[in-house]
């Protein structure tokens, strides 16, 4: 593998630590930062995602409040969760877990979290005041993907950057990310023709579509900067991305690990938001 790595660990490991000086000065002052996760799911994966969540509030000095509705939970059970927990002065980010029961639509649940409370940019209010360039919060993953460019030195204005994925959770916040950034943006997706044709005439390629190797090294240019946001489970219980990581290796300038990449940082970006939160609240 030729391609530099983009890690996102020690970018990570730099949030945390502003994070945790922050959520010290706040608790210090009577104000403790606190984040509720709504789950309705029993998912194990996404258990697992859960427990690593109140593994790192806990490092950073963040409590963290784990809501669990069980599986069977109704959508509105959990809208009236949603509520209270918005209405709770003493919670300061909420983030609503998915997979949610078979029914349960989870950005109608998601138009219940407070957007001043809505850490992972879930509720659509926080997208449309993300494209409309007022304050919001945008969804951690797709925040993490431009903060990991910048960590590591890609200058983006007047770039060609092609977004391999349409989701409202990473590919259409991170196109407004990027184009804040004065890039130059190209949405791609199932209905795209030729996606090789776009994607090899783009300087980055960000990938988030949810599949595996889906990006190959037909799909980049030469000397190109490939983010990799697929977090693809292995049947041996490994993480794989949406790149075929061996053969953009070879052509690629630079690419981001799976895993060690854009996780690491989204994850980050949670804690730094619901600490954020905290603070804007407190001055409210």
């Amino acid at each position: 593998m030729t391609a530099a790595v983009l890690s996102g660990r020690e970018l990570a490991a730099a949030i945390k630590s502003e994070t945790a000086a922050e959520a010290a000065r706040l608790s210090a002052a009577g104000t403790a930062p606190t984040l509720a996760v709504v789950v309705a799911t029993a998912d194990e994966s996404s258990a697992w995602y859960v427990r690593s969540i109140a593994r790192a509030t806990e490092q950073v000095g963040i409590a963290c409040d784990v809501v669990d509705l069980g599986q069977e939970a109704t959508g509105p059970e959990i809208r009236r969760t949603l509520d209270a927990l918005s209405a709770d002065d003493r919670v300061h980010g909420i983030i609503l877990q998915t997979p949610l029961p078979p029914g349960v639509d989870a950005q109608e649940m998601a138009l219940a979290i407070r957007f001043d409370k809505d850490v992972d940019g879930a509720n659509p209010l926080s997208l449309g005041r993300l494209a409309a360039g007022l304050s919001a919060f945008a969804p951690a993953t797709a925040e993490a993907v431009v903060r990991i460019l910048e960590h590591h030195g890609v200058d983006l204005a007047g770039r060609h950057v092609a977004v391999v994925g349409r989701s409202t959770v990473v590919g259409k916040p991170a196109a407004h990310l990027l184009l804040d950034r004065n890039a130059t943006v190209t949405v791609c997706h199932s209905r795209t023709r030729d996606l090789a044709a776009v994607t090899s005439a783009a300087d980055v390629v960000v990938a988030a579509a949810g599949r595996i190797g889906l990006i190959t090294a037909d799909h980049v240019a030469p000397g190109a900067v490939v983010v990799d946001v697929g977090t693809n489970p292995t049947e041996d219980g490994g993480l794989v991305g949406d790149v075929d990581a061996a053969s953009v290796g070879e052509k690629a300038g630079a690419l981001t690990p799976v895993p060690g990449g854009v996780g690491p940082v989204t994850t980050a970006l949670l804690l730094a938001h619901t600490v954020q939160a905290a603070s804007a609240l407190r001055r409210a």
